[in-house]
């Protein structure tokens, strides 16, 4: 890449370059004057998901009719398998798609608190994603446990010197995530696993902002469990099935808390007690979801066929193209970078604090930039390697200029939220 310039040329010299261009046209896209930064809310719809959902709904659920668990009853391993392979650098057989990612965490986090006999306390931190936070507190409570909550620097992200010192003999589990939701911090998984480790606690990685959009690697970082959404970068739908992981070491020492006739070993014995299932096929609850979990495997597919390495590699240059326009253009309206500026630091997506960030967002909206608004003052800007080119990130930071510049926003009332 040539020395940064402002100029629009510059964008469409990267551009006429990129190899991943032609995925592009492997997305639905309806309205080409539209430029979607919102994928770490929810991913575009892929082509061919699109025609395979109408293929399970029209042939294998309409013809097939229930013929079709044959095939169907597989898919959530099947599915795993392809993330773990793709997306999360984990090996066959310790990655399931199912439920949600509250549940997944609930039924893990318990899980390990009951394979830590003698310890009693959770760690995570004070800005982790509110359903990390809620469902952690709710085990904690129904345990009888101590969840100690990290301060955390909203745009830094998690310290390892600060979990060091939190953590203790008493430490059983220590959950937080790989790309923290606001700002786009991106924490050193196998330093952190290292860290809680050393101290004898599980470690439990939220990958929701991360699967997809930067390489995972659960096994060689030594992780104990992870659970994340497939709706973001996996572009699996909107309440697409979650995934969880759980390394095959462990697999024998947790049970988990949620008995449902899917994790059972002889599930359709229909027996009078719950005996689970051997290994990763316990954490199973109740009858997936197919629709959804087809669209994983899509994405997932997607991902594959494209590369993580090179998904990252110019997910870093459109990031870091984006910041070099915020502070060439941004920066004198009062704008400032929240998320860290080393690309290998930073996730796939860029945060900017702006005292108006609500409206802004709005009016940016409004012009066709669609980006979301997070408390208390953060527009979440998410170019995706696979749909979004570097002249669309110039056009849009042009519009944020803009926008901010004349005011434009001012007519916008707003009610402050932090959904999602």
């Amino acid at each position: 890449m040539t020395a940064f310039s402002a100029d629009r040329s510059y964008a469409e010299a990267i551009d006429a370059t990129d190899q991943l261009a032609p995925f592009r046209d492997r997305f639905v896209r309806h309205d080409f004057d539209l430029i979607y930064l919102n994928g770490n809310s929810l991913g575009p719809l892929p082509v061919r998901t699109q025609a395979r959902i109408a293929e399970v709904v029209d042939q294998e659920w309409g013809v097939g009719l229930v013929r079709s668990w044959d095939k169907w009853i597989q898919l959530p391993r099947q599915a795993g398998d392809m993330l773990g392979e793709h997306v999360l650098g984990a090996g066959d057989g310790q990655v399931l798609v199912c439920d949600s990612v509250t549940v997944n965490l609930y039924k893990l986090a318990h899980a390990a608190l009951g394979a830590q006999p003698g310890r009693d306390v959770i760690i995570t931190d004070d800005d982790n994603f509110p359903t990390d936070r809620y469902v952690l507190e709710g085990v904690a409570a129904e345990r009888n446990c101590e969840l100690r909550l990290l301060h955390t620097d909203m745009d830094a992200g998690v310290d390892e010197k600060a979990l060091l010192d939190a953590l203790d003999e008493r430490t059983a589990l220590v959950s937080l995530s790989h790309v923290a939701y606001r700002s786009g911090a991106l924490s050193d998984m196998p330093k952190l696993t290292q860290a809680a480790h050393s101290r004898g606690a599980l470690m439990l990685w939220d990958l929701c902002h991360s699967a997809g959009s930067v390489p995972v690697e659960l096994d060689d970082a030594g992780a104990d469990l992870a659970i994340g959404c497939t709706y973001k970068y996996v572009c699996a739908g909107p309440g697409s099935p979650a995934f969880l992981y759980v390394r095959n070491e462990l697999q024998h020492r947790l049970r988990q808390p949620i008995w449902g006739w899917f994790g059972q070993r002889d599930q359709f014995a229909m027996g009078p007690h719950y005996d689970p299932a051997p290994g990763l096929d316990s954490f199973m609850t109740g009858t997936p979801n197919i629709i959804g979990t087809v669209a994983v495997e899509e994405g997932a597919r997607l991902i594959g066929e494209a590369g993580i390495e090179q998904l990252r590699a110019k997910s870093m240059a459109l990031t870091s193209f984006l910041i070099a326009l915020c502070n060439e253009w941004l920066a004198p309206l009062g704008f400032a970078v929240a998320t860290p500026r080393d690309p290998a630091r930073r996730g796939g997506h860029v945060t900017l604090r702006h005292d108006d960030a609500e409206q802004i967002c709005a009016a940016l909206t409004r012009a066709s930039v669609i980006a979301d608004y997070r408390a208390p003052d953060r527009i979440r800007l998410s170019p995706a390697p696979l749909t979004t080119s570097f002249t669309e990130v110039w056009e849009a930071i042009g519009q944020l200029r803009d926008i901010t510049a004349d005011k434009s926003y001012a007519d916008i009332q707003t009610e402050e939220s932090d959904v999602g």
